[in-house]
């Protein structure tokens, strides 16, 4: 703490004046308060004055009661997210804190910061206990004589009083950080006595290096910046161990007074750049004479220090996820599952005890090439704003068998301030591709790419790809079973369930696997009609189906063809499972977490369950391979080059509202999803230019799945065991006999001699 006082001209008014006998009372009275608690301070510390007689005072009990020392804990700093290139190198994507620090070690600090703390803040350093009491009773008596400002608490005792600041920093509830904060800063001889003690305590267990080195890191430095280390980031574009001697001086000054001395106030009239930041100058140059007092510069090096202009370069750190751009919205995705993630804590308050405390590089699972290829065609396709409607696209893949995410953008500008969303259409905080407990929001229709978990509980319960099922469309399909919450029926229906298919398809008798590859409505609420409502419920589920909102899955006959709202990266992770031979890995966006001690943290699993068994994740994928190459997504297949064998299915929503690609190789999964924010346009009226909406979807998913296929190859599927398509029951043609007539006899003849029978196999 430093005493400020306000300077009084030379012939001001009387009444402006102290008279001797104000100065003497105004001294007596604090240093009674002082020799009180620095009794304890010097006799076990630095003799430099005693009162025994004080020795049974209340002062003295109230001193003992308080706590020995602060440790030295932790420091909430800054921390890094990170790609990783296709060399191994790392890409930044953006740094995150609560306060701007990068806690650095002793020998990282230039020496000339070392000298101007010290020098400017506390010449005797490195000679008192913890409590520079000559210093406190010279600055208190020349600040009520009404002198220069002069450092009225030692390093250690401004140390220990932000160690209690930054212990009320973490606390998240408001009354409690508020109570907290002014119980460390209230101007009161309890809080004076506290931060002596602890002072005391704090030289006893740490050396004098240990206390000015974390001092460096925990001090504030104006606005969010905290420690040397970011400061010179921040004010100077350089790092604390190449600080000039002037630059230091201009740090040290801030620290006096963060308010009054920083850097980043050019438009001020009093203390901006036009002005030379007069008032940073000011206190740098004093902090200049006393490194020459010293002896920590010669006179040259002074004259030259003092002649130079204050010039901060001000350097503006990657603060937030909006620094990533095209990746912010993956970049999002990861710092909620710092905050959230139970391996990051037991509770909520935990968790964010330890995010906020931060110091962590984050080195994420995003592949910048399938990244680079998703953002490029988003940006290319889908525009950021669109007047004929509210449009939003999302490109999410999911590496097989990893449970990877490997891509997520949007066609949308990220950022989480209201005032900048405000602006424009264009921003916003909402993640398409995640749940809404991820940042995301309430999830989107899949319409017929939902189809698929119909078709997986199709085989389970041991049905073929070609039996045919009625495939009608009428007003009343009847009853359909339930196992679980018994029978349905949908005679009663007012208005009655009457669903179409999406091009009015005709047909009464569509086999499985024409209803898969045509995407038929009706077929498959025919297919639905043979097996179990609650069985494609659970089979959905075990394929890592969920409803964006939480909210359990519905299971009626109309979720069979897409109801259900759900996130693309839920299922850019069921379509992974289905290439992963059935089996279906959780997704997971951090490869490791290594801590500011050079530690690695433990990080999210991915969690791989069977989902179903690889006979029926082989038939699913038999259909969906013919669903690319003979079916609606034939035109996202004969765009991706290189090819590999891949599965897909499309999903249009009632009046094309919403459409789908989902599909993958056995390498990499991706879903591209346009669908409606607000309203209902119908993508198939409407153009992106010259390009009609629908078709969006299909000049995107197959950028992204070059860049996969270039990069992941792919194998072959499977082979289909053949009790899925049994082979056809062949009927022999009717024969039928030619009319017998009676053949002419020719006359006798003798017979033959008899021969022997010819040999075998002649």
């Amino acid at each position: 703490m430093v005493v400020q006082t306000t300077q009084v001209p030379r012939g001001a008014a009387e009444s402006r004046r102290r008279t001797f006998r104000g100065a003497l009372g105004g001294l007596l009275g604090f240093v009674a308060m002082s020799v009180a608690a620095g009794v304890l301070v010097t006799v076990s510390v630095t003799p430099v004055i005693a009162l025994s007689g004080i020795a049974a005072t209340n002062t003295i009990s109230v001193f003992e009661n308080l706590p020995d020392y602060v440790d030295i804990e932790p420091l909430s700093q800054k921390s890094d997210i990170f790609a990783t290139r296709t060399d191994g190198t790392f890409e930044l994507l953006a740094s995150f804190y609560d306060q701007n620090r990068i806690e650095v070690g002793w020998d990282a600090i230039s020496q000339f910061v070392k000298d101007a703390a010290v020098s400017g803040e506390d010449p005797r350093f490195y000679q008192h206990g913890g409590v520079d009491v000559q210093g406190t009773l010279r600055a208190t008596a020349t600040t009520v004589a009404g002198g220069d400002t002069q450092g009225g608490s030692s390093i250690t005792q401004q140390y220990v009083k932000n160690v209690l600041v930054q212990k009320c920093e973490i606390i998240t509830d408001t009354r409690a950080h508020d109570a907290c904060y002014n119980a460390a800063t209230k101007t009161t001889p309890e809080r004076k006595l506290k931060e002596m003690r602890l002072a005391i305590g704090v030289e006893k267990k740490y050396s004098k290096q240990d206390i000015l080195r974390q001092y460096f890191n925990i001090t504030g430095f104006g606005g969010t910046v905290y420690g040397i280390e970011a400061a010179a980031n921040y004010y100077f574009n350089t790092t604390a161990a190449n600080l000039t001697v002037t630059q230091a001086a201009s740090l040290v000054a801030i620290v006096n007074n963060p308010v009054k001395f920083q850097l980043d106030y050019p438009a001020s009239e009093s203390n901006g750049a036009a002005n030379g930041y007069a008032a940073n100058k000011l206190r740098r140059d004093y902090i200049l004479r006393e490194m020459l007092r010293y002896k920590k510069i010669n006179q040259a090096d002074y004259d030259a220090a003092v002649a130079a202009p204050v010039e901060p370069i001000i350097t503006e750190p990657s603060t937030g996820c909006q620094t990533a751009l095209g990746n912010a919205f993956f970049c999002d995705y990861v710092t909620k599952i710092l905050q959230t993630d139970p391996t990051f804590g037991a509770d909520a308050a935990t968790r964010m005890l330890n995010f906020r405390r931060g110091g962590y590089d984050v080195f994420t699972t995003l592949d910048l090439d399938v990244q680079n290829a998703a953002v490029t065609t988003m940006n290319q396709q889908v525009p950021k704003v669109y007047a004929g409607g509210d449009v939003g696209a999302v490109i999410t893949s999911v590496q097989v068998g990893t449970g990877r995410v490997l891509a997520m953008t949007q066609n949308k500008d990220y950022s989480q301030d209201p005032a900048v969303q405000a602006t424009g259409a264009n921003y916003t905080g909402i993640n398409y591709a995640t749940d809404f407990a991820e940042g995301g929001s309430s999830g989107f229709q899949p319409g017929s790419t939902y189809k698929v978990f119909t078709l997986a509980e199709w085989l389970k319960e041991g049905h073929s790809l070609n039996e045919r099922v009625d495939s009608r469309r009428k007003a009343k399909w009847g009853t359909f079973q339930d196992s679980c919450l018994g029978p349905q029926n949908y005679d009663k229906e007012i208005p009655p369930w009457n669903p179409r298919n999406d091009a009015n398809e005709s047909g009464a008798n569509y086999s499985a696997l024409q209803a898969t590859i045509g995407s038929i409505n009706t077929g498959y609420i025919g297919m639905a009609k043979k097996v179990d409502l609650c069985g494609i419920r659970q089979t959905a589920e075990a394929f890592g189906m969920h409803r964006a909102t939480g909210n359990p899955l519905s299971q009626t006959a109309a979720s069979v063809i897409g109801t259900n709202e759900i996130a693309p990266l839920t299922m850019a992770v069921a379509f992974a499972g289905i290439a992963n031979k059935g089996v279906t890995c959780s997704p997971i966006a951090i490869d490791r977490i290594v801590g500011p001690d050079g530690v690695e943290l433990p990080v999210p699993r991915s969690v791989c369950t069977e989902s179903v068994d690889t006979t029926v994740a082989a038939g699913m994928a038999y259909a969906l391979h013919l669903v690319m190459t003979r079916g609606t997504g034939q035109q996202s297949n004969t765009n991706t080059k290189p090819q590999v064998p891949m599965i897909g299915k499309t999903g249009t929503t009632d009046g094309a509202k919403d459409t789908w690609m989902s599909g993958a190789s056995t390498k990499v999964a991706t879903v591209v999803a346009v669908v409606s924010l607000t309203g209902a346009l119908s993508q198939r009226r409407q153009y992106f230019g010259k390009d009609q909406i629908a078709t969006a979807r299909h000049r995107m998913w197959p950028v992204v799945m070059s860049a996969v296929n270039a990069k992941y190859g792919g194998d072959a599927f499977d082979e289909l065991a053949p009790k899925y398509i049994p082979p056809p029951v062949v009927v022999a043609p009717l024969v039928v006999a030619p009319p017998v007539v009676a053949p002419v006899v020719p006359p006798a003849e003798p017979a033959p001699p008899e021969t022997a029978p010819p040999a075998a196999g002649q």
